[in-house]
């Protein structure tokens, strides 16, 4: 039996032991994926379950809200992913070493390609810099992009994630609310890393108006899968990314690296999980 986990607070409605236990019938490996979540949301919980786990014989995890940047300091190799991003949602527990990854990051790039191909994504326009927007934010450059344009209700995230950026050698700055509209129309493509837009938080993270002119959107969000956000941009003509296919590519690299079997044909996956876990869209 192979264990899995899932380190996070308010996880209870995830999808991901659905999906691994899924990789694992297919690619015949008894799976057993359990949520777990610490007592709170200190290092020191984290460090705990981490702990409990291991001595179980857990052979990975992926971790979640609030624990992705903390996760790095309990690794001894990060690759170069977590390097850049600053923070880690998989690791693996194999041969007494801790090994921190970052799917979001690659899960992104692999949904990206998937929905809109070798199209560059040019400038971009990203609405939130927290833990999934450092990953998408460093991402971006491997699907084309020139520029990133990052805003945060938070001014000193947006900041931290667009000297980080920097630093690394890409090119990105900082965009106030009130000048939002404007870096909307300079954009090619859309971002939105917030919560604006979930089942439990509805709305649109940026104004219907302000949509129309770029190329692509990415939805961090994927409860529900048709947001708001995702629904006005595709009647705009724009190239869509959903937040299922960033749950979806991120889970299939975290399986391969806990199992160290690729997953080739994604399509049947797909096609199976939605089918059978009611993953519905009018989009995708």
């Amino acid at each position: 039996m192979l264990h899995l986990g899932l380190i996070g607070q308010a996880i209870a409605a995830s999808r991901s032991p659905s999906l691994h236990m899924m990789l694992g019938e297919l690619k015949q490996l008894p799976v057993d994926y359990q949520l777990q979540v610490p007592e709170d949301d200190t290092a020191g919980s984290f460090n705990a379950k981490l702990a409990e786990i291991r001595s179980l014989g857990f052979v990975g995890t992926n971790v979640t809200f609030p624990y992705k940047q903390i996760a790095i300091d309990s690794a001894d190799e990060v690759n170069d992913a977590v390097k850049k991003v600053g923070a880690s949602n998989t690791l693996l527990l194999k041969d007494g070493k801790i090994r921190a990854f970052n799917t979001d990051y690659t899960g992104f790039i692999r949904g990206y390609k998937g929905r809109v191909g070798d199209l560059p994504a040019g400038k971009v326009l990203m609405i939130g810099a927290g833990g999934v927007g450092r990953a998408i934010g460093f991402a971006l450059f491997e699907v084309g992009a020139t520029e990133v344009l990052v805003t945060d209700l938070s001014e000193r995230s947006a900041q931290s994630l667009v000297d980080a950026i920097n630093e690394a050698g890409y090119k990105a700055r900082v965009v106030a609310k009130e000048d939002m509209a404007a870096a909307a129309a300079e954009a090619d493509g859309l971002v939105n890393c917030t919560p604006v837009g979930h089942i439990k938080s509805p709305g649109m993270p940026l104004s219907a108006e302000f949509i129309g002119n770029q190329k692509w959107a990415f939805d961090a969000v994927y409860t529900p899968m048709d947001t708001e956000f995702l629904v006005e941009a595709n009647r705009k003509g724009l190239q869509i990314v959903s937040g299922f296919d960033l749950f979806f590519y991120q889970g299939i690299d975290a399986f391969e690296i806990f199992t160290g079997q690729e997953v080739t044909d994604v399509k049947p996956v797909w096609d199976q999980f939605r089918e059978k876990y009611d993953v519905v869209s009018s989009l995708i």
